[in-house]
């Protein structure tokens, strides 16, 4: 059986997504396994994302203005109105994922271009835990679009500037 028209049947609401959502989180399935495999040499953490963003950084290989669209989008997302949304608690930050380091970033404390990068990244890889761990089929990955959309197009900025040729 197809493997589409298996969750069309299987899941609520997997049938009324739309195409649009639908390519969103295939592309970043596979951006995700690209940069993890050639940046991260397939052992993604938080600090080995840092590590590799402050690496690059002090080569001169980082260009955080490649970031911007994403890095706002993610701010305003998680931080509106001078606190932090509903939607930064259900990335389920762990104490390893350097959460005060990514509070500081997307409140604008901190706008360390490693750090930038670095925080867009954590995000990416809480987003990835949760699609991958199955928290966001919890709630029938409705309106995740604009979040995959933007995790792809730092994705694919990351694996130009940061990740290792080859893989």
């Amino acid at each position: 059986m197809n493997p589409i028209e298996w969750l069309e049947q299987q899941v609520p609401g997997f049938r009324e997504l739309p195409e649009e959502d639908r390519q969103a989180i295939f592309h970043f399935a596979l951006l995700w396994s690209l940069f993890e495999a050639r940046a991260l040499q397939t052992r993604a953490s938080a600090n080995a994302i840092l590590s590799l963003v402050h690496e690059r950084h002090t080569q001169g290989r980082l260009n955080v203005n490649e970031f911007q669209n994403s890095l706002a989008y993610f701010r305003q997302r998680y931080f509106a109105e001078d606190t932090f949304t509903a939607h930064f608690e259900g990335l389920n930050l762990r104490s390893n994922d350097s959460p005060e380091l990514v509070r500081q970033v997307l409140n604008g404390e901190n706008n360390n271009p490693a750090d930038v990068v670095g925080c867009l990244l954590i995000v990416i890889f809480r987003l990835r835990n949760n699609l991958f761990h199955g928290v966001k089929w919890a709630y029938g990955i409705q309106g995740q679009r604009s979040n995959f959309e933007q995790a792809n197009a730092a994705l694919i900025c990351a694996i130009t500037q940061v990740a290792q040729h080859g893989a």
